[in-house]
C-alpha cells in the first residue's frame, strides 16, 4: 500500500490491515518513518529517532491489542525508553539516556504499538506550548506561525499532520487537551492514576500528572487506554476499575445525559468569541442528540483554586529539578535552564511545606464540591481554551517572571487545569474550526472514574459531526 493510502487511516484501521495480511507491521513502520521525516522538516516535532528499535519491534509477532503493529511517537517527557536519550526539552538533560523502559512504554510494546521516536515539548513540559531553547519551536500544521499548544505539542503536530495515528502525551494542567484543541485532535485526560507512572514514579506533582495519548479518532484513544490502564505493584493509589474494555464503550449508547454548560472562565479571564461559539454549537448538537443541556457551573472559587494550583505546580517544578540534580549528580550550569524554569522552581522553593499542604487541602475541598455537582450533572461542557492557537513566542513575554508567565498561560488555558486539580477525567473534542481555518476544541469533564461516559459521548459526537476528513495545510 502507498504512503498516501495509509496516512489518514486511524490506528485501528492500520492494525486491521496487518491482521488481514494486507500489509505488515514493518511496512507500516517504514511508511510512517517517511511521513515523520517529511512533516518534521516543516513542523519540528521530532526529537530522537528510534529507527532501529522500531524495525526490530515491527519484525516481532505483533501483540494482541486492537493497535498491534501501529507506529507511534513518545513525548520527550516522563515516559522513557531504554537506550533513547530523554531530555524533557532541556539543555540540562542533553546527555541523559535512561536504562529502563517506563511501565507505560512496556505496556505499549506489549500491546504491539511501535515507538518510532520522541516528540518535542517545552522545557520540563511546564507551559501550554512546545517551544524550547534546546530544540526551537514546534509548529502547528494548521498555521506554522502558531503554537501547537502544549506541552504535548510535538505529539499533536505529528498526529495532526498524518505522520502517525497515535502519539503519547501527558497532562498536568491540560497538556493533552490543549494541543488537541490547537491541532484539531481528540485528547482524553484519564482519571488520576488510571495509567501507571512507574517504576520511577508513583505520583508526580501531587497527583496533577497523568499519561495517555493524542489521536485523530475516539476509538484509537479508547484502545490505547485498554493497552495501558491499571495499577502496577507499589502504586500509592489507583483509579476505580473499569467495568469493561474502554473500546467497548465506542458506539455504546450514552443515554440521555444531563450536561451543564458554561462559556465563562472560572477565573474571570476573557473568552474569545470563537471559543464561545464552539461551545454554543456543541451544546446545540448535544441537544439534537437528545441530551438535557442547561447553563450551570460547578460551585468553585476559581481564583482561590487557581492560586492553590499555582502553589502545587511550582512545588512540582522545584521537586523535578531537585530530582534531576540527584539523578545527574550535578547542578545546572549557567545557561542550561530557561529563565522561566529556573524562576518557577525558585517560586516553588519559596513556599513552605505547610503552604503546599494547604494548597492540596483547597484542591481536595473543591474536588468534593465538584463530585457533589456531578450528582446533578453527568458532564460539564466548557471551551477547552480561552482563545484560538496563539502565535509562537506568546509565552516568552515575561519568561523571567514565573508568576506573570503562569498568569499569561492561565489566561489562555483557563479551563483545563481544574480537572488536574480534582483528578477527574476530561476531554477536548474537535467539533469546530473558526473562519481562519484554525481548530477550536470543546471540553467535557465527568465524575472521577467516568471515562466510559466520556468515550461514549465522544464517539456519539464524532459520528454526528465527523472531523476525520479535515486536513491541515502541512502534512506528512
Amino acid at each position: 500500500m502507498t504512503d498516501a493510502s495509509l496516512q489518514w487511516l486511524d490506528g485501528i484501521a492500520q492494525a486491521d490491515l496487518v491482521r488481514a495480511g494486507e500489509v505488515t507491521a514493518a511496512e507500516l513502520v517504514e511508511s510512517a518513518l517517511r511521513r515523520v521525516e517529511t512533516a518534521d522538516r516543516s513542523l519540528g516535532f521530532l526529537v530522537e529517532r528510534m529507527d532501529d528499535q522500531a524495525r526490530a519491534l515491527a519484525a516481532q509477532a505483533p501483540g494482541g491489542s486492537a493497535l498491534a503493529g501501529v507506529p507511534m511517537l513518545l513525548k520527550d517527557h516522563l515516559a522513557t525508553c531504554a537506550g533513547v536519550r530523554h531530555t524533557s526539552g532541556s539543555r540540562y538533560l542533553r546527555d541523559f539516556t535512561p536504562g529502563i523502559d517506563s511501565e507505560l512504554v512496556t505496556r505499549y510494546k506489549r500491546g504491539g504499538l511501535v515507538p518510532l521516536g520522541t516528540a518535542a515539548t517545552c522545557e520540563f513540559a511546564l507551559l501550554s506550548t512546545a517551544e524550547s531553547a534546546r530544540y526551537g519551536p514546534c509548529r502547528n500544521p494548521w498555521d506554522t506561525d502558531r503554537t501547537t499548544g502544549g506541552s504535548s505539542g510535538g505529539s499533536a503536530a505529528a498526529v495532526a499532520a498524518g505522520a502517525v495515528p497515535v502519539a503519547h502525551g501527558n497532562d498536568a494542567g491540560g497538556s493533552i487537551r490543549i494541543p488537541a484543541s490547537c491541532c484539531g485532535l481528540f485528547g482524553l485526560k484519564p482519571t488520576r492514576a488510571r495509567n501507571p507512572l512507574g517504576p520511577v514514579y508513583g505520583d508526580v506533582g501531587g497527583g496533577l500528572w497523568v499519561e495517555h495519548v493524542l489521536t485523530r479518532s475516539v476509538r484509537d484513544s479508547a484502545a490505547a487506554l485498554d493497552v495501558t490502564s491499571g495499577a502496577m505493584p507499589g502504586d500509592p493509589y489507583h483509579a476505580p476499575p473499569a467495568a469493561r474494555p474502554f473500546l467497548d464503550e465506542v458506539g455504546a449508547e450514552p443515554g440521555r445525559l444531563r450536561i451543564a454548560v458554561s462559556v465563562d472562565a472560572p477565573t474571570g479571564v476573557p473568552v474569545h468569541g470563537d471559543c464561545r461559539a464552539a461551545v454554543e454549537r456543541a451544546a446545540e448538537l448535544c441537544e439534537e442528540l437528545g441530551h438535557a443541556v442547561e447553563e450551570a457551573s460547578p460551585p468553585v472559587d476559581g481564583a482561590r483554586l487557581e492560586q492553590a494550583f499555582f502553589v502545587i505546580y511550582a512545588a512540582g517544578a522545584a521537586w523535578r529539578l531537585d530530582a534531576w540534580r540527584r539523578e545527574l549528580g550535578r547542578d545546572p550550569e549557567a545557561g542550561e535552564l530557561e529563565p522561566f524554569t529556573a524562576a518557577l522552581a525558585e517560586l516553588g522553593r519559596s513556599h513552605s511545606a505547610s503552604e503546599y499542604l494547604l494548597a492540596q487541602e483547597a484542591a481536595q475541598a473543591d474536588a468534593r464540591r465538584i463530585a457533589a455537582f456531578h450528582d446533578s450533572y453527568d458532564a460539564v461542557l466548557v471551551p477547552t481554551l480561552a482563545g484560538p492557537p496563539v502565535p509562537l513566542g506568546h509565552f516568552a513575554a515575561a519568561s523571567d517572571d514565573a508568576l506573570r508567565t503562569l498568569e499569561i498561560d492561565a489566561a489562555f488555558a483557563a479551563f483545563t487545569w481544574i480537572a488536574n486539580a480534582t483528578g477527574q477525567p476530561a476531554m477536548s473534542v474537535p467539533l469546530h474550526w473558526n473562519d481562519a481555518g484554525l481548530p477550536i476544541g470543546v471540553h467535557f469533564s465527568a465524575a472521577f472514574g467516568a471515562e466510559a461516559l466520556l468515550i461514549r459521548l465522544a464517539a456519539q459526537l464524532e459520528a454526528a459531526r465527523p472531523w476525520a476528513q479535515r486536513r491541515p495545510p502541512v502534512s506528512g
